[in-house]
């Protein structure tokens, strides 16, 4: 390689870096008191949750950064009270490196208590508010917590956890009050100033979607650079000062992923501790909301509202819809931008590899069903079974590589990788305009009389007849072709369709082999708490 390109192409890296962030606000408007704090908060505490709220903290000050249920709160308030919060962890014997669980809904809590455990260097859980009891004490035991932070609703999850655990309660929902420690008598009988930086980064760890069984632990450690920020902001169009309606959960890393990107723009997030489809309309328009941040089942969600409901609904200062979590379905992408406006970007990722490719309302109006490209900071291949890239057209297992992939799973193991590339565990393909389509899970394919099949073509297909409200599609055992595929289908109206005309359907759009031998209508799908859906409890 020519050394003076490197440095060249470096350089210009550098720059286009610097341009985007200060669009985007993360840099800049610091006056000359407030700048050599800044340098020094990036320099000594990296790219992490804490460096951003002690900037913000500078930058926005009286700012409101929070609302909740409970009322406003600024940026230097929340720096504050974390600090305080931060001191309040490290009397409990929490370090850097040392586990810090929290269960928390959408509110200050959680936002508060993940920023103190990364004050502190520790490694912070983000465990899912619909675990069992028994999920959460074997994860509890699995990642060595010292620590729980939780709304009191889900105190008595918490009997198969040892007492040595300590609690503290963070959202008190009950009349009765909880015997644990709250949030806010711990920040009140603490100094609020700021805290020496830990002698060590620290990290989080997101736990893979899961209602039954014990969750893997993905570890994710603090980003070494600014690339995948960058790469956020070059394709969707944040800005400095505004407002997000946070609808998806903060302890999935969509939504946290999102509450980090708003610290650093000086966002307002306007936190909805449950999700219910009028409501969040209701604060898009109550706030003026410049953002939403979903994911594609609560769109789903309120585009079934009844009309009496829905046509109040103005969103006219609604200009990003980011989703993430689950599958997109064409025909929801289309029917919302054509009722609230191109606004809709879909982020394609995993807990294990963070970041693949955006679609913007561009790439969704070329075709609704894509996963868009992918940004800058991450590059992604796309290999046949013996690891060679395939051309472009044909379907491939995608591997990815950026600064944001996962260090492996806490309880052992690993993601397949390929020279840095990391598998995202789907297959996929490019089409002529370098836009990027999941055709299904690399261990979902069913082969039917010798025919490959992927249900995501067959369930994209079935979802975007006008009938119907979502499909899903797995593989079952048959005599004589080895498998066949089985559709669940929700239906608009009750018998609206039968099977064998979802069979036709089908028939005459896909290739014969790919109509389901059986149709079972369900009221809804079985979903997680991101909106997946649950294969593994169909069939």
């Amino acid at each position: 390689m020519n050394p003076i390109k490197s440095v060249g192409e470096k350089l210009a890296n550098k720059g286009f870096e610097l341009k985007t962030l200060r669009a985007a606000g993360v840099v800049g408007g610091l006056g000359p008191a407030a700048l050599p704090v800044a340098a020094s908060a990036l320099i000594r505490g990296g790219a992490t949750p804490a460096t951003a709220i002690r900037i913000a903290a500078v930058k926005h000050g009286d700012r409101v950064f929070l609302e909740d249920e409970s009322g406003s709160l600024t940026f230097s308030e929340v720096h504050r009270r974390s600090n305080a919060l931060a001191r309040a962890f490290a009397g409990l014997g929490i370090g850097p490196g040392d586990g810090l669980a929290v269960m928390c809904r959408n509110h200050r809590g959680f936002v508060e208590a993940n920023l103190a455990g990364w004050k502190l260097g520790a490694t912070v859980i983000l465990l899912n508010t619909m675990f069992s009891g028994p999920q959460l004490a074997d994860v509890i035991e699995r990642e060595e917590a010292k620590l729980v932070v939780l709304d009191q609703e889900f105190e008595d999850l918490l009997a198969g956890v040892p007492d040595s655990v300590d609690r503290v309660c963070a959202w008190q929902n009950d009349p009765e009050p909880s015997g644990l420690p709250g949030v806010e008598d711990l920040i009140a009988a603490n100094e609020d100033g700021d805290l020496p930086w830990p002698s060590q980064k620290g990290r989080n760890i997101i736990l893979t979607s899961g209602t039954t069984g014990t969750p893997k632990g993905a570890q994710r450690p603090a980003p070494s650079g600014l690339s995948v920020m960058v790469g956020m902001f070059e394709r969707i169009p944040h800005r400095e000062g505004e407002t997000m309606v946070m609808a998806a959960p903060l302890f999935h890393s969509w939504g946290y992923l999102n509450s980090v990107i708003g610290t650093s723009v000086g966002a307002r997030l306007v936190l909805q501790r449950r999700f219910d489809p009028a409501q969040s309309m209701e604060l898009v328009d109550e706030y003026e909301a410049d953002a939403l941040v979903a994911v594609p089942v609560m769109l789903q969600r309120i585009m079934e509202l009844d009309p009496e409901v829905s046509d109040r609904f103005r969103a006219d200062k609604l200009k990003i819809v980011t989703l993430s979590g689950s599958a997109l379905p064409g025909g929801l992408a289309t029917a919302w931008m054509d009722r609230y406006g191109d606004n809709i970007y879909n982020f394609y990722g995993s807990t294990e590899v963070a970041m693949g490719s955006i679609a913007t309302p561009e790439d969704l109006r070329i075709d609704p069903s894509t996963a868009g490209r992918p940004p800058y900071g991450t590059s992604m291949r796309l290999v046949d079974e013996r690891g060679d890239e395939v051309p472009r057209g044909e379907t491939g297992r995608i591997f990815i590589r950026n600064e944001m992939v996962f260090d492996g799973y806490t309880g052992g193991g690993n993601k397949e990788s390929l020279d840095g590339f990391v598998s995202s565990g789907d297959i996929g393909h490019f089409d002529e305009h370098g836009l990027l389509f999941i055709d299904g899970r690399d261990d979902e394919m069913i082969v039917s009389g010798g025919e490959n099949v992927f249900p995501a073509e067959v369930e994209d297909l079935i979802s975007g007849h006008e009938e119907v409200v979502e499909a899903a599609v797995i593989g079952v055992e048959d005599q004589k072709f080895g498998q066949a595929l089985r559709a669940y289908v929700v239906l608009r109206k009750e018998d609206a369709l039968g099977e064998n005309e979802v069979r036709a359907y089908v028939k005459a759009n896909l290739a014969s082999y790919k109509a389901p031998r059986d149709v079972v209508f369900l009221p809804e799908l079985p979903r997680n708490a991101t909106g997946k859906i649950l294969k593994r409890s169909l069939g």
